[in-house]
């Protein structure tokens, strides 16, 4: 399949039929062509009940998994194709050009998880304790009540100060924050750089080196890792905490530094796979608890959250709500039967796949796409006025191709479309240079 992004414009009135069409590319347009047809480790820490919460920012804890190999070998793929090749000069020739990918030239950290709903609403009533949006980092459709299936997040005006957005549902709290832009994400990572380090323990756990810091969020977000005057903002500091880049993220999630699969590089973020075998070396699709989205068959490995060719995808609705309302109510208009077409797949909880990278990372591949910092060209070629970012690491809701290292999908990084209709954009925060105690 040829690379293609999708530039689209959200308007707030469609017709239906619009709005399955639109809705339709929504679905697959991150990482592939539009065709119509729990963790500890993931914490927030909440304020104690009945205490006004503090003026400082709240604290978080994250686990990174160190990724070693400095200067290890990177590979060529043809994006979209089963394949990996030893470099671009073995690669087919093609109208979609070949990529390099993976090398990374020094030691870093990336995070075992990906950034959850508890984190995301402490980093919210840290830099938004008013509750008032001015960033934008907030969108209606991410309210329980708007999108009940979906909706992770809900916005409170009549909440004191520091406590206006909470998570929508307790089961939500631990699974991957899925409505986040790139701007967001450096946002976040701006907030962890300027704030505080409080603690970092280094330790192992199943043949994997980890870092876990608990951190003192920080209100300022404009500037820090990413300076975001500059709307193709790149790393400002070469130590700290970032949105990981393509190669950083590839490497974490694909690079076997004991020499497994081919060239080295796996075929999926779970298990090696086999080069040009279509899905058939793929993993075991996770099965939800139907009303937490508690993951139940972690017995089954290798095992990933994605939606298997002629199988149901794993999904949920939150035990507090009538499933036909988690079935029918939606904030794009769409009747519930193109609904239930375009929207199967569900978040699971973090980690409990159960299933590593090579580097001990968790759900690198299915549950959340997840933004990179890398820059790129538009998908048509030539100049645009947006800016484009990289993303991997394939959906709950999408077949397995989209978990290969080749999936290097491609989206503007202010898509605000995708505030309104994509449940499953998510964040992994890096670790570049040494972070010290007491700041970052």
């Amino acid at each position: 399949m040829a690379e293609k992004g999708m530039h689209m414009h959200f308007v707030s009135r469609r017709t239906r039929l619009r709005r399955a069409v639109v809705a339709t590319c929504g679905v697959a347009a991150l990482l592939a062509p539009c065709a119509i047809a729990g963790s500890s480790a993931a914490a927030a820490e909440p304020h104690p009940p009945g205490k006004p919460p503090s003026r400082e920012g709240a604290v978080i804890t994250l686990t990174t998994a160190k990724v070693g190999e400095p200067g290890n070998p990177s590979v060529g793929i043809v994006p979209f194709t089963d394949a990996i090749y030893e470099s671009c000069a073995d690669a087919p020739q093609s109208s979609t050009p070949c990529l390099t990918v993976g090398g990374v030239r020094y030691p870093y950290e990336i995070g075992q998880l990906e950034v959850t709903v508890a984190q995301w609403v402490a980093f919210l009533n840290t830099v938004d304790p008013e509750g008032r949006n001015r960033l934008g980092l907030f969108d209606d459709t991410e309210s329980s009540s708007a999108w009940p299936k979906y909706g992770q997040i809900n916005l409170s005006a009549r909440a004191g100060n520091g406590r206006h957005y909470s998570v929508a549902f307790p089961e939500w709290a631990n699974k991957p924050y899925g409505f986040a832009n790139f701007l967001g994400a450096a946002r976040f990572v701006n907030s962890l750089y300027n704030g505080r380090v409080i603690s970092r323990q280094t330790g192992r756990n199943g043949g994997f080196s980890y870092v876990t810091y608990r951190v003192r969020l920080s209100t300022r977000t404009e500037r820090g890792m990413y300076d975001l005057a500059r709307r193709n903002a790149t790393r400002a500091h070469d130590s700290g905490f970032v949105v990981p880049s393509q190669n950083e993220w590839i490497k974490a999630a694909y690079y076997d530094p004991s020499g497994g699969g081919t060239y080295s590089y796996w075929k999926y973020p779970t298990n090696p796979g086999v080069f040009g075998d279509g899905d058939a070396t793929a993993p075991n699709p996770t099965v939800l608890n139907p009303t937490t989205g508690d993951v139940t068959n972690a017995a089954t490995q290798p095992l990933a959250s994605y939606h298997p060719t002629n199988q149901p995808a794993p999904t949920w609705c939150p035990g507090q709500l009538d499933p036909d309302t988690c079935a029918t109510v939606n904030p794009l208009g769409l009747d519930p039967f193109t609904y239930a077409d375009l929207y199967e797949g569900s978040l699971s909880t973090v980690g409990q796949a159960r299933t590593t990278s090579p580097w001990g990372t968790f759900d690198q591949g299915g549950n959340a796409v997840e933004w990179t910092d890398t820059i790129t060209p538009p998908p048509t070629g030539g100049n645009s006025v947006r800016v484009w970012r990289r993303l991997h690491g394939g959906i709950s809701n999408a077949p397995a191709f989209q978990m290969w290292p080749s999936a290097v999908g491609l989206q503007p990084q202010d898509n605000i479309f995708y505030n309104h209709t994509y449940p499953w954009l998510g964040i992994r925060i890096g670790v570049i240079g040494d972070l010290k105690l007491g700041k970052s």
